[in-house]
């Protein structure tokens, strides 16, 4: 214990609660807020120490964030009772929220203006690696920064690739939820097209996962929604901030997006017919509904486990 530091947590929802707890497991002194007092319980029966605002919390002298907008990060960060209020000078800040590139720039100078250093942390691969501590870290900051908290990272995360300077975590996870998000629809209409034809779903499942068209997407997402439950921890308003950030990327990139662009269409529709806070994983649902039938087979899983 004595050889690692200690780390505030804010943010503790689907994946931050699960990120928070694997950084406890691996022994490290951890003090959490969260506004949703459940959630602080959880990591306290875990060993965590609760914090009454996020300059309290941050006076460990490093904190990490896993917050659901940049609008909610720059009030954690910034505000009267935010962190930094409390980090000292030479403090490090680790957001592990999605972000556009131009938001972590402007937050991490707004950090900087205060004497402490941002590292860009977002994880992909989904809540249910988190929680076994087998996500993967897109790292964005300066690589010495990198290496002096690259145990607590690896605490969290079984895989990291440090990408280069702050704004760089930004742009590939961005990337890889286009995939995630393009791959989702496409897996829906080729298991609507499946039943359709009258094939048998659950063999169509595994057929795909041996063949070119298999994704990691299919082989998690479809699961749910074969077995109907749709429970990615996930939601579509998530998913529709993430789109925003790829096609704001891709006009000042002057790369066409298009198919980002119509699968953003498609979450908008699903958000307008489920809900914002419907998980990520019905817009497949937006297919069955259309179509009259259900994506239904024996065998799989409501949540996805290792």
């Amino acid at each position: 214990m004595s050889d690692r530091q200690s780390y505030a947590f804010i943010g503790l929802g689907h994946l931050g609660g699960n990120l928070a707890a694997s950084l406890i497991r691996n022994g490290f002194a951890v003090t959490v807020f969260d506004r949703d007092p459940t959630a602080v319980e959880r990591l306290m029966v875990l060993g965590a120490t609760a914090a009454s605002s996020p300059a309290e919390a941050a006076r460990a002298g490093n904190a990490i964030t896993c917050l659901p907008s940049p609008k909610v990060s720059e009030v954690v960060l910034t505000g009267p009772d935010g962190l930094l209020a409390g980090l000292p000078a030479g403090g490090t800040w680790i957001e592990m929220s999605t972000n556009g590139r131009d938001e972590i720039l402007r937050l991490a100078a707004l950090a900087s203006a205060r004497g402490v250093e941002t590292l860009e942390c977002p994880v992909t691969g989904g809540v249910h690696l988190a929680a076994a501590g087998k996500i993967t870290a897109l790292v964005g900051g300066d690589a010495a920064l990198y290496e002096r908290h690259r145990p607590a990272i690896e605490a969290m995360c079984a895989k990291s690739f440090l990408m280069g300077p702050v704004g760089s975590a930004a742009v590939i996870k961005v990337i890889t939820n286009i995939l995630a998000f393009i791959h989702l629809a496409a897996a829906g209409e080729a298991l609507m097209l499946a039943k359709q034809s009258g094939l048998d779903l659950a063999q169509s499942y595994h057929a795909i996962v041996a063949s070119s068209g298999n994704s990691f997407v299919h082989e998690t997402e479809s699961q749910l929604v074969l077995n109907g439950s749709y429970d990615i921890g996930f939601t579509m308003d998530l998913a529709l901030k993430d789109l925003g950030f790829a096609l704001a990327m891709g006009e000042q990139s002057g790369v066409p997006l298009e198919l980002a662009s119509r699968v953003k269409a498609i979450f908008e529709q699903g958000k307008a017919a489920y809900g914002g806070g419907a998980w990520s994983t019905q817009i497949v649902k937006l297919l069955e509904d259309a179509v009259g039938t259900d994506l239904r087979a024996p065998g799989f899983p409501a949540k996805l486990a290792l």
